[in-house]
């Protein structure tokens, strides 16, 4: 896996290397699950929400390396999301068109434009705490029981009595925990969140 440790602006740059996999594989790995997330909660079934992620990530390549992405005239998320938005709306017309073909109506419930933003801006933030968790779990000393009473409170919502008693431990011991992990949880997504920072330049 490639290391996630460059900034966008600095990751941008090496993608004018054509040859240099690793940062595209990085770029790859950044922005694909955003992807697909992004269009799942568009109403996208997975295998769509795959394809567009597919497509946008060649067609983003395509015009990157025609040199038609400019920093100085827009961020990349708008670029990335025009392309996304692009794709979707084009599964959304193929929907209308199978329906008309089968004699029903062609309307379509077509996602709005502040849907889209909302959609990626939601994607965006589960996508770092993900990525948060994941090297909470495997990059820190923090004990797995202490961050599954954190999983379990904060991210599950289940009472403090139940994580207690499920995984043997004080209750006392359920909010240390619960305060314990979501203090490194914070430095951590505040780290990714500066190598997702799309208007940094």
């Amino acid at each position: 896996m490639a290391e996630a440790s460059r900034t966008t602006t600095a990751l941008l740059n090496n993608l004018h290397e054509a040859d240099n996999e690793a940062a595209w594989r990085e770029f790859d790995e950044r922005y694909r699950p955003i992807l697909i997330g992004f269009s799942r909660r568009l109403g996208l079934p997975e295998a769509d929400a795959v394809d567009v992620a597919q497509e946008t990530m060649v067609q983003f390549i395509k015009e990157y390396r025609e040199g038609k992405y400019d920093r100085e005239r827009g961020r990349l998320r708008s670029w990335l999301l025009g392309i996304a938005r692009f794709r979707v709306a084009g599964i959304y017309r193929k929907r209308a068109t199978s329906r008309v073909s089968r004699g029903e109506s062609a309307i379509v419930d077509m996602p709005r434009e502040n849907e889209f933003e909302e959609a990626w801006d939601t994607e965006r933030r589960m996508t770092i705490l993900r990525k948060a968790l994941d090297e909470l779990k495997n990059k820190t000393k923090i004990a797995d029981k202490t961050v599954r009473a954190f999983e379990m409170v904060a991210l599950q919502q289940r009472s403090v009595v139940d994580v207690a008693a499920e995984l043997e431990i004080s209750e006392n011991d359920v909010y240390l925990a619960k305060s314990r992990v979501a203090s490194k949880l914070k430095e951590i997504v505040a780290s990714l969140e500066s190598l997702y920072d799309e208007d940094a330049v």
